[in-house]
């Protein structure tokens, strides 16, 4: 589990690369980059505010390397507070 200050998603990853999607840490924020068609998926889950996974390593591997997961939580009032 890694939190993360921002996230970056990007959809220029070609799916000629051979990667279902790429994360990477970017200072203290993490990018994630995805083909443009889950690009689309993503921004649909953020419009409805549903859960949305990415699975990221390489089209041929047997195992994932990693998820990204986007999750809508119950808003935390007294996160941060002082």
């Amino acid at each position: 589990v890694t939190g993360a200050s921002f996230f970056v998603f990007s959809g220029a990853l070609k799916s000629s690369s051979g990667y279902l999607a790429k994360s990477s840490i970017v200072e203290d924020g993490v990018m994630v980059q995805i083909i443009a068609e889950n690009m689309d998926s993503l921004r649909q889950a953020l419009r409805e505010m549903k859960d949305f996974t990415i699975t990221c390593g390489k089209a041929d591997a047997e195992d994932p390397q990693e998820h990204v997961h986007i999750q809508w939580v119950e808003d935390d009032k007294n996160f941060s507070k002082g």
